[in-house]
């Protein structure tokens, strides 16, 4: 017989990609699902091939070290039953010279960049041909993957979906900023492979981290780690607090990871100036759903950063409701994390399903500045001894915020206040742009049994007083219209629940304040006022804050906390009330014009009205959105922007995919920054 010759074959990656689902990644190679059989087809020159004369194997290696023992290299012979938990191959159809084969990789498979080599043997007379590279995925179709997600509708969110919303914001005030995650966007796997290899386990042991990467927990490990730079490991990020961006991207200013990724990618694994919690964490999201494994942004409001991990935050403020001093536990008005889907068998049964992966910079952990894996299930039970992380994230949620009030003399008093860390944990809502409230899966109910029981697991007690309904209550309001430019109102309630007239004192205070707890100048105090409450009654004391007070001291988070001290005069209680104030930007209007279709250019106008008494200088709209531009686009303005006036535009898009896509919108100028805006347009396919 004369030797088997291969003369061409086709990888089909087009027909591969649909059945893989990764088809958008607009990457010319193969990129295949792990568990899934995938087709090849190889054509002999000559003759044909001949199952009783030629022996037909194939062999597939991944990482600069494959082997066997580390599961990085496979070889395997054609096969009629091929076997679930191994490379196998299969001839699905012979016509003449040229042959069809199914070939598939196991369920747990290393992750990563693949070399596929055809070796042909006849009359012991063998070949070798390179036919190719190809990159496998976590598959969360397949039962058998530890990613595996049972409902489509889920998948389609948390693993295809290339846009989001990031919720933001204050617990009294939601609101979402769009995310353009881009995961399939040209470039970004390759990127994304790029991260795993030069992390510093690859770098220490290249065989063992390449063996590893069949696991998403070690993946996931990897990817927290790898999106901020605190370890000088050549991460993804620079994080930054201070309200100085002016030598990068200020961290408000992105509206998605795409950008961000290139730009690391471009400057030589340089770390990109700047991030702040919410773009790491989309950032991973991104990386993460890349990679194939479910991924979502989590927000969690009024977030403890417990640094001694007593549980306790303590607050110390005179009785004018200014801070006394400076405290290393920080509470953030917000604080965003991922929650990655896997199995945990590592840990036993109860512990699959959503995984915390913090990537922000707060806390070492085992060495490292990462965060996660943490089952969110292990957090509600307050399982502290499981990994990874468990203490710190349930303190995110769970600490304590008790206030001291230093009074003239010195002497500190316990101020009477309920302690609100951990609220309205939010992330978006499947295949709607709404918000999903989670704080259920990660706490029981305040004041019930379980939460007790939890508590007493995790050896803390709660430390803050409950307001009594008895005596006095105190909260803060703020009136309609905390907009920027505008002066408005925030009012002291005080609410007397007793039968009888009390009499006491209250002080306001409001100070300019970051997003992670740290606090600035002051803009607004009142004198202490002393008031008579009838029984049953209640009383309000305003504090009306200036725009000319809070123009130049607030910074590009937009926040204001406001500090109530009621001082009872009858019982010589305190009561402390506190409340975040986010000072709204202006909307941006985005009008699409025309028929939105495939492939057929189209006309967004964009605009915003200026509410400033001052022209906005330096204006730029950056704008972008996964199969409606190229890329970001950007537009300058030339001229300023006077008060009331309208900053406006036109812009021509091509569309590249159908079905409902994001316009994301983003605002900068001297005056106002981070301004965002979104459009859902739906785009028609190109008719055939």
């Amino acid at each position: 017989f004369a030797d088997l010759v291969l003369e061409t074959w086709d990888l089909h990656c087009d027909r591969n990609g649909r059945e893989h689902r990764t088809a958008d990644m607009g990457c010319r190679q193969l990129v295949l699902r792990r568990g899934q059989p995938f087709s090849i087809t190889l054509r002999f020159s000559g003759r044909g091939y001949d199952e009783g004369v030629d022996k037909l194997s194939f062999n597939v290696e991944t990482g600069p070290c494959p082997s066997e023992t580390s599961g990085t290299q496979s070889h395997f012979a054609m096969t009629d039953c091929p076997e679930e938990s191994c490379w196998s191959a299969v001839v699905q159809q012979q016509d003449g010279e040229s042959l069809s084969v199914s070939l598939c990789s196991p369920p747990d498979a290393r992750i990563g960049r693949y070399r596929l080599t055809l070796e042909t043997c006849t009359d012991y007379q063998g070949s070798s041909y390179q036919i190719g590279d190809f990159i496998l995925l976590f598959n969360p179709w397949h039962p058998e993957d530890t990613v595996f997600m049972r409902d489509e509708n889920e998948r389609r969110e948390y693993v295809l979906s290339q846009d989001g919303l990031i919720f933001q914001g204050t617990c009294d005030y939601i609101y979402s900023i769009p995310w353009n995650f881009g995961q399939f966007e040209d470039e970004v796997l390759a990127i994304c492979l790029k991260m795993l290899d030069i992390n510093p386990k690859h770098l220490r042991d290249q065989n063992r981290d390449c063996s590893r990467r069949n696991d998403p927990v070690y993946i996931g490990r990897v990817v927290s780690a790898m999106v901020n730079c605190n370890d000088e490991d050549r991460g993804v990020l620079f994080g930054r607090w201070d309200n100085r961006y002016e030598d990068g991207m200020s961290p408000m200013a992105w509206i998605g990871s795409v950008d961000i990724l290139k730009r690391w990618k471009n400057f030589g694994c340089q770390p990109v100036k700047y991030g702040q919690c919410w773009v790491f964490a989309a950032v991973a999201c991104t990386v993460m759903r890349c990679l194939g494994i479910p991924s979502r942004v989590v927000t969690n409001y009024n977030s403890a950063h417990d640094t001694n991990a007593n549980l306790t935050i303590d607050r110390y403020i005179n009785e004018r409701g200014e801070q006394e001093r400076q405290s290393w536990d920080k509470i953030w008005n917000f604080h965003c994390w991922v929650e990655s889907w896997m199995t945990r068998p590592d840990l036993g049964a109860g512990y699959d399903g959503w995984q915390v992966l913090d990537p922000t910079p707060q806390e070492k952990s085992e060495g490292v500045y990462c965060c996660g894996p943490a089952p969110v299930k292990a957090i509600k039970e307050g399982d502290m001894l499981l990994k990874y992380d468990i203490p710190f994230i349930f303190a995110e949620v769970n600490a304590d915020v008790v206030y001291w009030v230093v009074q003239g003399d010195g002497m500190q008093k316990q101020s009477i206040r309920s302690s609100d860390v951990g609220k309205f944990i939010s992330t978006k809502s499947i295949g709607r742009d709404s918000r999903e409230d989670i704080t259920h899966n990660y706490k029981y109910p305040e004041g019930s049994e379980e939460e007790r029981a939890v508590f007493e697991k995790a050896e803390h007690q709660k430390k803050s007083i409950r307001e009594e309904d008895e005596g006095l209550h105190l909260r803060i309001k703020v009136s309609e219209g905390a907009n920027k430019g505008s002066d408005f109102d925030v009012f002291a309630v005080v609410n007397n629940n007793t039968d009888e007239e009390r009499v006491c004192r209250v002080t306001l205070c409001a100070r300019a304040t970051s997003h992670n707890g740290t606090l600035g100048p002051q803009c607004g105090l009142t004198d202490p006022v002393d008031i008579d409450i009838e029984p049953r009654a209640e009383k309000r004391v305003p504090l009306r804050i200036l725009y000319e007070e809070y123009r130049d001291k607030l910074t590009q988070d937009n926040l204001i906390k406001v500090v109530a001290l009621l001082k009872d005069h009858q019982t010589g209680d305190i009561i402390v009330a506190v409340r975040d104030i986010y000072v709204e930007n202006p909307p941006i209007k985005i009008r699409i014009l025309g028929e939105p279709m495939q492939n057929r250019k189209l006309v967004a106008e964009i605009s915003l009205v200026n509410p400033l008494a001052v022209p906005l200088n330096g204006c730029v709209f950056v704008v972008e959105g996964t199969g409606l531009t190229e890329g970001q686009l950007v537009k300058e303005l030339e001229e300023p922007v006077e008060p009331q006036a309208e900053a406006k535009f036109r812009l021509d898009l091509t569309p590249r995919l159908s079905g409902l896509q994001k316009l994301m919108v983003d605002f900068e100028s001297d005056q106002l920054t981070g301004v965002k805006g979104y459009r859902n347009v739906i785009i028609a396919p190109q008719p055939l």
